[in-house]
């Protein structure tokens, strides 16, 4: 398997987006911001779907996308009353432009199949850089701004209380989602995204009593799905994202059924792991 350039290039791929979303989605989870993040894969779908009217590498086509779309939605995600209503609207608008779009590029099904649902296993040696520097990118800042996204993630309450409640933070974190969303498309698809960047953070939410443990069980979960998921496609030829969220899936529910089990009461929300 390993011998086969295609499952080389998927594996680097997929383990860097795994490490990504497994960070990031720590945060996404305890900034509530899950259904903000699918918004932004439909900004990423219509992006890709109008590179490709245009001829443009999707991937660059859909960076370009969610990027600047991140800089106007920065202000619904603050909103927290008008969040859902806003983020229902734009993806209603954006869903509605990427079939226009693929409609105008005069694609074949299987394009579409593609933007939607991830086309890892025929992704290629320069997509896989593209992924890992972005992926470097993403993780340099996460670790430059860490103390202050955790603070203003985990409490922010105290945060508010504290004045340090920063806007700067703010803006960043949903830029660095975006550029995420963009790359992890390229392995689950734009309509499938909350697989990796939210459910191994929910998942671990159950069994972590820190941030960084946190991180640390979403990461390993991302991985195990992504890694696992490979395999069963290679040997059963089925869709790769089949077997990812049907992994990333089983996690998370079995996790709920020992949870009510144990009888453990409810689960430790993300808002007060320790420091």
């Amino acid at each position: 398997m390993f011998e086969l350039e295609f499952m080389q290039n998927a594996y680097l791929a997929s383990t860097a987006v795994a490490f990504l979303c497994g960070i990031i989605g720590v945060f996404v989870v305890a900034r509530r911001l899950s259904f903000l993040s699918h918004t932004l894969s439909e900004i990423g779908f219509s992006g890709a779907a109008f590179g490709l009217w245009l001829g443009w590498p999707p991937l660059t086509s859909m960076l370009l996308f969610t990027f600047t779309s991140s800089l106007l939605v920065n202000r619904i995600g603050l909103d927290e009353e008008k969040r859902d209503a806003a983020t229902s609207s734009i993806s209603a608008l954006f869903m509605g432009m990427g079939v226009l779009f693929l409609s105008l590029s005069n694609k074949n099904a299987s394009y579409a199949t593609g933007i939607l649902f991830g086309t890892i296993v025929g992704i290629s040696w320069t997509n896989v850089v593209q992924i890992l520097i972005i992926s470097l990118i993403v993780l340099i800042l996460t670790l430059a701004i860490y103390r202050p996204l955790k603070f203003d993630s985990f409490d922010p309450v105290g945060a508010r209380i504290s004045k340090n409640k920063n806007g700067l933070i703010n803006v960043l974190f949903i830029i660095m989602m975006a550029l995420s969303v963009s790359i992890a498309s390229q392995i689950v698809g734009a309509l499938l995204i909350f697989i990796l960047l939210t459910l191994p953070a929910y998942t671990a939410q159950f069994y972590a009593r820190s941030v960084f443990g946190a991180v640390v069980i979403s990461i390993s979960l991302a991985l195990i799905g992504s890694w696992a998921g490979l395999y069963l496609a290679y040997e059963t030829n089925w869709p790769v994202t089949f077997f990812i969220a049907t992994i990333e899936t089983v996690f998370y529910l079995a996790s709920l059924a020992v949870n009510s089990l144990r009888k453990k009461g409810p689960k430790v929300p993300s808002a007060q792991l320790h420091h």
